[in-house]
């Protein structure tokens, strides 16, 4: 419940902020080319809080987060006074008009760099790529590496930490191949040598990635650099299933109703799959062996089925400080870095939008709210860095979204002026009346389809 709620109020937050620059993108070039605005809202229906300004406009908070508008003088929806005309959206100019609507997708992006720029100013402690093995059978298979390795570039492009790596790759999905460059490391206690760059082409052809069930990397055959995980107790949460049993820190797992454990994963997959069901547990303590019960507590999942839990953490080898790497750069760095990833992010934004049209990515992965929701609770879980940078990814897909030209959208209206513009003459009310029609439906089908894949019923 604690999950929901803070997943939903950063969210709110997110969104809040994402709605208000794009709005007032809109405002603030409206009032610049003369255009009368009577309100300029966040949200939706019953309004909250509103004041009227000098010019007569109103700013109003409604109770519905999950939008927002500007509403100007418009002779295509009011009557306007003739002392007022010259005020009025639909006297301006076509490229004025076209400067209006522009301004909410360009706001987005302008919002992106500054995010980006304020969270390379902060600082994100992240980690390097480093891949530990490749299972067999894989894509990534025919590299035929037998060292852990770190990869530097995907098809030339340098990428640093995960966060790189996983948009790079994401940008493959439905190509052909792909080229990666790595760099084979020699991991001997707390010393960690490079050698020569190394070059491989991988092919894609038999990829399959499906986001809800593995992540990109392990999609395509990586196992990433994890720290070795001893069967050892290490912390123990008050009142949990661990501490009632009677374990104790420094504890050594030795076997599982008779089966010996080799690994911690063996271990977790065990307990999981015993909800509120009896283990005995044999483990190692100064030397002599014991027998224990341990009965897991049941938390329940998403999808109905309940996990075993039993508040324990095991000891975990220190994450070597050469893979890690801080990403804090200096003003004019920050503001390059801000322009170069809002850059990187639109373009990999336009080619999955390409891909969806033409079938090479599927509409399953397309997410909602609900999806959206999660990962705005995710970041903002991480810190202040994070949450800006999830900020900047969604401003910038809202951007994007909005110049797609379908008729409810900026980017419809962008192209009607376009033509119009070309023309010298305006679309027809008729034309333009049933491409609203056929973009709603495009847009609400769209839309659907996220909200299902929410609910994993796609």
């Amino acid at each position: 419940m604690l999950s929901f709620l803070w997943n939903t109020a950063s969210f709110i937050v997110a969104l809040s902020i994402l709605v208000a620059i794009h709005e007032y993108g809109h405002f603030w070039v409206a009032r610049r080319c003369g255009v009368k605005v009577h309100r300029f809202s966040i949200g939706f229906g019953k309004v909250l809080f509103k004041k009227t300004d000098k010019q007569g406009t109103e700013f109003a908070i409604a109770a519905i987060p999950l939008g927002g508008y500007v509403k100007m003088l418009d002779g295509r929806v009011e009557e306007v006074p003739d002392e007022l005309t010259e005020y009025a959206f639909d006297k301006k100019t076509v490229w004025q008009r076209m400067a209006i609507v522009a301004a909410g997708p360009i706001a987005n992006f302008l919002l992106a760099i500054l995010a980006f720029f304020f969270m390379y100013s902060i600082g994100v402690n992240s980690a390097k790529p480093i891949i530990s093995g490749i299972q067999d059978n894989s894509p990534a298979s025919a590299m035929m590496v037998s060292r852990p390795f770190q990869i530097t570039a995907v098809n030339g492009q340098s990428v640093n930490d995960w966060e790189a790596l996983n948009l790079s790759l994401v940008g493959q999905i439905g190509e052909d191949s792909v080229t990666l460059d790595i760099i084979p490391l020699t991991i001997d206690d707390s010393t960690i040598t490079n050698e020569p760059t190394q070059t491989y082409k991988v092919s894609l052809k038999n990829w399959q990635f499906e986001p809800k069930k593995e992540s990109i990397i392990s999609s395509l055959g990586f196992i990433p650099y994890s720290p070795e995980v001893h069967l050892v107790a290490d912390s123990i949460s008050e009142g949990g299933a661990a501490q009632r049993s009677g374990l104790m820190k420094g504890d050594k797992l030795v076997s599982i109703d008779g089966v010996a454990l080799s690994s911690w994963t063996q271990f977790v997959t065990s307990v999981q799959g015993s909800a509120n069901q009896t283990l005995n547990l044999t483990i190692e303590r100064s030397g002599q062996i014991k027998s224990i019960d341990l009965q897991p507590d049941a938390r329940e999942l998403d999808n109905g089925q309940l996990q075993g839990v039993i508040g324990l953490a095991p000891q975990v080898d220190t994450y070597p400080e050469q893979f890690r790497v801080n990403l804090q750069y200096g003003v004019v760095d920050a503001i390059i870095k801000g322009v170069d990833k809002t850059w990187q992010l639109t373009t990999l934004t336009f080619d999955t939008l390409i891909k969806l049209v033409t079938g090479d990515l599927s509409v399953k992965n397309l997410s909602g709210p609900v999806g959206i929701a999660k990962g705005a609770g995710m970041s903002a879980d991480y810190g202040l860095a994070y949450f800006l940078g999830f900020i900047a990814l969604i401003s910038v897909n809202l951007g994007i979204m909005n110049l797609i030209p379908l008729p409810v959208l900026d980017g419809g209206h962008l192209m009607y002026y376009s033509i119009e513009a070309v023309t010298g003459k305006p679309v027809s009310e008729r034309i333009q009346e049933i491409g609203f029609k056929i973009g709603a439906a495009i847009l609400f089908a769209f839309m659907s389809i996220a909200i299902l894949n929410d609910f994993n019923l796609l």
